[in-house]
């Protein structure tokens, strides 16, 4: 019988944290099919002698680092569910998540896609969306330090701390569904991306084929996300220009050069502008990542 769910997981390293995602899966989804399907980017922490014993998942292993889109497509291509979960490894599920993000897109047909509420370890709000994608009008956003879309949504910028599902312009990669016909139309993340933007790029072709993205407060998943890069002045100067190399990507497939040329111009004035203004208002540690930034990109 054809699968509710095909639950696509990305496996690099992090042995330990998918198992315990793989087994909180298990424990907490009721009342549904569901497949799993984990890919491995050629994990060399034992991950490839545990789980390609595990009876309970089809295992993929990639000779190579492919990143996080590409692996995710190859997970695409074995799935059989009419929805289709991308869930990070760093992930823990409770309350049967899975089966209320289903739910909540059985029951919106203008709903291409569904994410949920991501919590912290300690249980507090996490980021779980943006209402807006990167364009000129979010460049303005960070250099207002969000002042926009504090005025435009509320609390629920990055949260939905509504009763109801809510409209956004991108899904966390971290817990993103999406019905199978709706990829069908739009294919997977694309192959442009190693990792950074490409679910903001996929939302943004799912939007422009007249699907909604919604988020629902019903569905709740632990996010075990890592700290931000930068702390104790460190800069990691790889990641900071994985990022980069991401954004422009984003940029030039999804907005006219004249609109990526402004956007570009208030990315820069912000990057000189806020780390000043944050250590005025005490946020040193935001501060100091801005500044990480713009020194590796000097």
């Amino acid at each position: 019988m054809t699968p509710d769910v095909s639950i696509i997981i990305v496996n690099y390293n992090t042995l330990n944290m998918t198992t315990m995602c793989i087994d909180s899966i298990i424990t907490h989804s009721k009342g549904f099919k569901y497949e799993i399907i984990l890919v491995d980017n050629a994990s060399s922490d034992g991950s490839k002698d545990h789980f390609e014993k595990d009876k309970r998942i089809t295992y993929i292993y990639n000779s190579n680092n492919l990143g996080f889109g590409k692996a995710n497509n190859i997970g695409l291509s074995h799935a059989t569910g009419r929805n289709i979960l991308f869930l990070n490894s760093d992930t823990l599920l409770f309350d049967n998540s899975i089966k209320n993000l289903c739910d909540s897109l059985d029951t919106n047909p203008k709903a291409g896609a569904v994410g949920g509420n991501l919590i912290d370890a300690d249980y507090k709000p996490a980021l779980s969306f943006q209402r807006i994608r990167p364009s000129v009008l979010w460049e303005l956003n960070l250099l207002s330090l969000g002042l926009l879309s504090r005025l435009l949504y509320g609390k629920n910028r990055t949260y939905n701390f509504s009763n109801k599902p809510i409209n956004v312009g991108y899904i966390s990669g971290a817990d993103l569904m999406i019905r199978k016909s709706v990829l069908d139309k739009t294919g997977g993340f694309s192959d442009e991306f190693f990792m950074y933007y490409e679910e903001t790029d996929l939302c943004c072709r799912i939007n422009n084929i007249g699907y909604d993205l919604i988020v629902t407060p019903k569905a709740k998943i632990i996010h075990l996300e890592g700290k931000s890069f930068g702390k104790g002045g460190k800069i990691n100067v790889s990641r900071i220009n994985t990022q980069e190399t991401s954004r422009e990507t984003y940029y030039k497939r999804n907005h006219s050069k004249i609109h990526h040329w402004i956007a570009n111009s208030i990315y820069w004035l912000n990057l000189r502008i806020n780390p000043f203004l944050l250590s005025i208002f005490g946020h040193k540690n935001q501060s100091q990542i801005l500044i990480n930034r713009r020194n590796a990109l000097k």
